[in-house]
């Protein structure tokens, strides 16, 4: 890996010509994933990776004439100084927030290394060429926010918050609410079974702490593995299986937490009061982001939840 002061001419044409291919490259891919649900955007992105592949036929033609054909492989990874750039535009579907900040650092990034190249060069044409470069970068950054403008009129960004919203709710919302549930209400059943059956609000909880944990690794992993969102776009599979699988284990734990509570009795009625709030969270989460009528979601959640608590019960009665 060498310094940036160590470059000779030749071979900053020639990282300048690599870093112009990668963003051509980078700006599709930023198009490509976006064209689905925020196709606005995504022509935002087209008209940059136009703009960039320009710049890299400029470079070429002026390194041609200079060196000759054979351009030396260098790349950002072979120069000091660089920052890593993260590979968001692997990810489907892909965040619209992660791709305008990542397209801004790449051009205020550029911007810097033409400055920087500029100054390092004593040939005119390519001195020239490369301020030129920096100075149509900065512009870059300047028309990208004027074309947003036109392009994203309000109606487009009213669309482009609900595909936002709608993803939201498929790759967070979604799984925690399946966890929530599966916790909340899963673990009715062991928690009061042995509660009654033991008289014992520590052996209650310790009841109701294994089995929140357990259910919430057990969900976090069944997630994780079901699906990698590659098709369904429901994002990274180990993001979905960690809120999954701590809304599990939380859903369990809010009524397992007042069997600390000595008094057997009081704990019963403290916990018996939360798995009431639990439902009724679930029911205004269903209603809130998975459009279902909060009547009918509680009525579902509610029979659900009544029918595991009864089971505990009478197992624990017996």
């Amino acid at each position: 890996m060498k310094n940036f002061s160590e470059l000779s001419e030749k071979e900053i044409l020639a990282l300048a010509i690599s870093l112009e291919e990668e963003d051509h490259k980078i700006y599709n891919e930023f198009a490509e994933g976006l064209r689905e649900t925020y196709p606005d955007s995504a022509k935002i992105f087209e008209l940059m990776s136009q703009e960039e592949n320009g710049h890299r036929h400029r470079l070429i033609k002026l390194y041609q004439e200079k060196f000759g054909n054979h351009i030396p492989l260098i790349r950002r990874q072979d120069v000091k100084g660089f920052v890593e750039r993260k590979p968001i535009w692997l990810s489907r579907p892909l965040s619209i927030d992660k791709v305008r900040k990542q397209s801004e650092v790449m051009e205020i990034e550029t911007q810097n290394f033409y400055y920087q190249a500029a100054h390092r060069t004593t040939d005119a044409a390519i001195r020239q060429l490369l301020d030129d470069l920096a100075a149509e970068e900065h512009r870059h950054q300047l028309r990208a926010e004027q074309l947003e403008k036109q392009l994203i009129n309000p109606k487009v960004q009213e669309k482009e918050n609900k595909s936002a919203h709608r993803l939201f709710v498929l790759q967070i919302v979604q799984p925690s609410l399946a966890g929530l549930m599966d916790g909340s209400v899963s673990t009715l059943a062991p928690v009061f079974a042995a509660a009654l059956a033991t008289k014992d609000s520590w052996q209650a909880f310790l009841v109701g702490l294994a089995a929140s944990l357990g259910a919430g690794i057990s969900m976090a992993f069944a997630e994780a593995v079901s699906d990698n969102g590659s098709l369904t776009g429901r994002g990274n599979p180990w993001l979905r299986g960690a809120s999954c699988g701590v809304m599990t284990t939380l859903g369990g734990l809010g009524h397992t937490l007042p069997f600390l509570i000595s008094d057997f009795w009081t704990a019963m009625i403290v916990s018996g009061v939360v798995v009431i709030f639990e439902l009724a969270a679930i029911s205004w989460i269903r209603n809130r982001y998975m459009d279902t009528p909060f009547l009918q979601a509680a009525f579902q959640v509610v029979v659900g939840g009544l029918l595991v608590f009864a089971t505990g019960l009478v197992i624990g009665s017996s």
